[in-house]
């Protein structure tokens, strides 16, 4: 029985996980000390030498067997544990100070209950005027 072959394009893994990263061609060259030129032409080849695979792996924060065993065609599926961080949360640090949030519900409550109590005692202020003038 024969296996199958696995069909690994260094090129395009990098430039994969590089646009995964969300990071453009001259930012990642610059930190792996190339031109975007030389980048460009590593994205192409089909095979990379290891000290190359070593400072792009280095640079884009990932094992170097995502660019070297990562096959054509496969998805990049990462799931961050939230167990010591907030980098794969739904549930990050608020943007506004909850208290500020709290305070703003409750002057809005004080408002509209005053709002109520100055229409009851208008409204009492009006029965009394009916009143006097029934008498």
């Amino acid at each position: 029985m024969e296996a199958a072959i696995k069909k690994s394009n260094h090129g395009a893994n990098v430039r994969r996980w590089r646009e995964w990263r969300n990071i453009n061609q001259d930012v990642l060259a610059e930190q792996i000390g190339v031109s975007q030129a030389t980048l460009s032409s590593y994205e192409k080849k089909e095979k990379l030498e290891q000290d190359i695979l070593d400072k792009v792996a280095k640079a884009l924060d990932i094992p170097v067997e995502a660019i070297t065993e990562l096959e054509q065609g496969t998805a990049i599926n990462i799931i961050s544990s939230t167990l010591h961080d907030n980098s794969g949360s739904i549930f990050n640090s608020p943007t506004f100070n909850p208290l500020d949030k709290v305070v703003q519900l409750y002057d809005e409550k004080i408002a509209l209950y005053e709002r109520m109590l100055k229409e009851k005692e208008e409204a009492i202020s009006l029965l009394h005027e009916v009143l006097r003038d029934k008498k």
